[in-house]
């Protein structure tokens, strides 16, 4: 029997109505068209499809639609906008912290995740928080100073 999930996706309040079971992944991308979250390995491992679930960073790939009721579910594209890019895009911008751009949903918002639980984290921290998000390209060191840069400007420059 079908039943109604619940929860708020970027800042609005949203219902889906579906067995409960579905992907979360493929939800939304498929149900909402929010397709900056990616598909990657779909075993948890690449970081590729991660979002926040009340300010957490999470692998959607691993998550029902059930998994969701009642929270709050942030992806990429309801992190900033346009003329009001996050610290933390506009630091990925500023170090050149992508190349082909994959990964960088998925870095963006495990940063931000950090960030919001430690907001300044040494060097060790960020390398052991981002471990779990791979980059084929290997712009790591960029990731790295760009959140680096992101806590500095977020915390007054300390």
């Amino acid at each position: 029997m079908p039943k109604t999930i619940s929860f708020t996706l970027n800042n609005t309040h949203v219902e889906f109505t579906g067995q409960g079971e579905e992907n979360l992944l493929h939800v939304l991308r498929t149900d909402f068209n929010l397709t900056g979250t990616k598909f990657g390995c779909g075993e948890g491992y690449c970081g590729a499809c991660t979002i926040l679930v009340d300010n957490m960073a999470m692998r959607s790939c691993q998550m029902t639609i059930a998994d969701v009721q009642g929270k709050a579910v942030l992806t990429i594209e309801g992190l900033g906008d346009r003329d009001n890019l996050d610290p933390v895009q506009n630091a990925f911008i500023e170090h050149d912290a992508l190349q082909c751009g994959f990964c960088t949903p998925g870095m963006i918002l495990n940063a931000v995740s950090l960030l919001k639980e430690n907001p300044q984290p040494s060097q060790q921290e960020i390398i052991r928080a981002m471990d779990n998000n791979l980059c084929r390209c290997g712009a790591y060191g960029r990731i790295i100073e760009a959140i680096e840069s992101a806590s500095r400007k977020q915390t007054g420059g300390k």
